[in-house]
């Protein structure tokens, strides 16, 4: 009954004579903007880079990433297809220089087109890593990307930033600050606090 009483209180709210609706223009964004940084302390707005691989661009299945990242309610806010240049994925992957099938990842990465995103929304980075699944197809849990399409752990469809210090460093390598652009929503991302 509580949750009924305040999920009226707050539709009066929006539609009170100074609830402006959602706009869907967007603006050009070197960053995000102040009012986007906060939203109480367990509400961080963030962004991550998600990268559907050459095996999931070969595949089509970049139209399904698309659909459970707008789903789970982020926004999109940068999307390039491409060619990855050899430069970007060297620095891209540069803490698997080490490893022994580092020459067939940057084989297989600039084997095709990836698509490159940039997504936002709360708690974004740690979400998508849970939405993507584990690395390995045989492990990653049916529900997850990699669950459903992933055929093996060298063609897993797709790439999640896996932290935010590692996000902001991917989105500042595949994207210049003008083709990211912020959504004005009419504070459809904003909380509502008590007065």
């Amino acid at each position: 009954m509580g949750g009924l009483f305040w999920r009226s209180a707050l539709q009066g709210l929006r539609c009170g004579p100074r609830a402006q609706g959602p706009s869907l223009l967007a603006r050009h964004s070197s960053g995000l903007p102040p009012s986007a940084l906060k939203r109480g302390p367990s509400w961080t707005r963030e962004r991550t880079l998600v990268a559907v691989k050459p095996d999931g661009v070969q595949r089509r299945l970049v139209g399904d990433v698309i659909q459970r990242f707008e789903r789970r309610g982020f926004t999109l806010v940068g999307m390039k297809m491409l060619q990855a240049p050899e430069s970007v994925l060297a620095e891209h992957y540069q803490d698997l220089r080490r490893k022994p099938f580092y020459p067939a990842l940057i084989r297989y990465m600039s084997s095709g087109p990836v698509v490159a995103m940039v997504w936002e929304g709360y708690n974004v980075v740690r979400a998508s890593r849970a939405m993507i699944g584990h690395t390995d197809s045989a492990e990653a849990a049916p529900g997850t990307i990699r669950g459903d399409f992933s055929v093996h752990i060298s063609r897993n469809v797709i790439h999640a930033s896996d932290s935010v210090e590692g996000a902001q460093r991917e989105i500042q390598l595949w994207f210049q600050s003008s083709e990211l652009v912020s959504w004005a929503d009419g504070g459809q991302h904003s909380s509502i606090h008590p007065a």
